[in-house]
């Protein structure tokens, strides 16, 4: 296994490498060989070489800089996630895959991979907790943001609690194939042992197990019994 995380230095708030170590972790307990590469602006990338693309969230001005220079590698990117291969993108990293950026700096053209729109709120960010679903998975978490997304034709979560794509509906990031896209952090894959375990053996298509993560599990049934209780509360 060939994994990637790219804009290490650029997009790297909330903790988000983390998510990286969480991965490396399971994959040493279940003996799977893989390689780790870290590339930022300036280094030779052939995204296609890799099995698993990993960015994580950024201020909104190095989301620009990460853009601009993504830009480059569209058509290598478009590729790999048609191909099927995996890549999570977390905060609002996968906001560059869509086909604007609405910013208070002025419009950005986004990669155009998919057909949604983001729209900057000037100077005002939101933040909440969070339980997001799947049709088998509840995951937590923490979201902040300063956007809203339309368009999104294929969200990944149903939202229990916390902020949705565009506060119109329930729903929040973006799953096609095995791209996953969110702004709930944590880390995620950190936060949500399960979740960590589905997005490895997406990427081995292997089965394996958590088992090394006793404290991360004890973690997050605590966490989703108080946010439970939260929000039944309102």
């Amino acid at each position: 296994m060939k994994i990637l995380h790219l804009y290490h230095d650029l997009m790297n708030l909330y903790g988000d490498y983390a998510n990286i170590l969480a991965l490396c972790k399971i994959f040493d307990t279940n003996g799977v060989e893989y390689t780790l590469e870290k590339k930022t602006l300036g280094d030779e990338l052939s995204l296609n070489d890799y099995d698993f693309i990993y960015i994580g969230s950024g201020s909104e001005e190095n989301q620009k800089v990460a853009l601009s220079h993504l830009a480059e590698h569209k058509e290598d990117l478009k590729n790999y996630i048609e191909s099927g291969k995996t890549a999570l993108f977390t905060g609002n990293s996968f906001e560059m895959l869509g086909e604007k950026i609405e910013s208070f700096l002025g419009d950005f053209e986004g990669l155009g991979i998919f057909s949604f729109t983001t729209k900057e709120q000037n100077k005002t960010r939101n933040t909440a907790d969070a339980i997001f679903e799947t049709e088998d998975q509840i995951l937590v978490g923490f979201v902040n943001k300063c956007s809203k997304i339309s368009g999104v034709e294929t969200p990944l979560f149903s939202v229990k609690m916390g902020l949705s794509n565009d506060d119109t509906d329930k729903k929040e990031g973006i799953v096609y194939k095995n791209f996953y896209g969110t702004h709930l952090t944590g880390p995620i894959l950190v936060k949500n042992p399960r979740f960590l375990q589905f997005v490895a053996e997406t990427i081995t298509g292997n089965s394996l197990n958590n088992d090394a993560f006793a404290y991360e599990k004890e973690g997050y049934r605590i966490t989703l019994k108080k946010l439970e209780e939260r929000n039944g509360a309102k």
